[in-house]
């Protein structure tokens, strides 16, 4: 929940379509957005999977480089601009419309893969049970939250957004919260 709700692209892209269309337009790009989880939860458990059957060396091999990745999401976040921008004149679009291009935006983007590769093999919760099933469940539950949490942010957008503007260090708060999560989970998949 915490990385659902750590500003970046999908939940501003959620924010900037409430604010500027209403949070109808907003429920629609998260709907968008979290079925292309479906794609991504998919690649990983069939291939990680796979991985995971074949060897156990291979397997920290790519825990080890899932955690480098996270360090390195952290690294951004901490060279980055603490800015966020929120772009008030976009032009409103078709419920489906918006339901396709959350869709095509999450497919696309292929650090949600990375991601999920490098963050969901440290939360595999059986070893008698089927990982392909693990990495459904996983991808299930990151689903939901993240809808919710979309939801959420579509509805209260208005005040997000005063928010914002009258707090700037707001801003700066979030990116030094975000570094912190991301080292966290680097650690947790490295020693789990």
């Amino acid at each position: 929940m915490l990385l659902t709700i750590m500003p970046g692209p999908d939940i501003i892209y959620v924010l900037t379509q409430s604010i500027t269309n209403g949070k109808k337009y907003g429920i629609a790009t998260s709907l968008g957005l979290v079925s292309g989880i479906i794609i991504h939860t998919s690649l990983v458990a069939y291939g990680v999977s796979a991985i995971i059957k074949q060897s156990e060396s291979l397997f920290f091999i790519i825990k080890l480089c899932g955690a480098l990745y996270i360090l390195y999401l952290a690294y951004q976040t901490y060279t980055s601009n603490s800015v966020i921008l929120l772009d008030s004149k976009a032009k409103r679009k078709g419920f489906l419309k918006l339901i396709k291009q959350g869709f095509i935006m999450n497919v696309l983007n292929p650090k949600v893969t990375i991601f999920f590769l490098a963050f969901f093999p440290g939360f595999l919760y059986s070893s008698s049970q089927s990982t392909i099933f693990q990495f459904y469940i996983l991808g299930g539950l990151f689903m939901v939250q993240a809808f919710l949490i979309f939801s959420i942010v579509s509805v209260l957008a208005g005040s997000f957004a005063s928010y914002l503007n009258t707090h700037p260090t707001f801003n700066k708060k979030i990116k030094g919260f975000k570094i912190l999560v991301f080292v966290g989970i680097a650690i947790l998949i490295i020693f789990s």
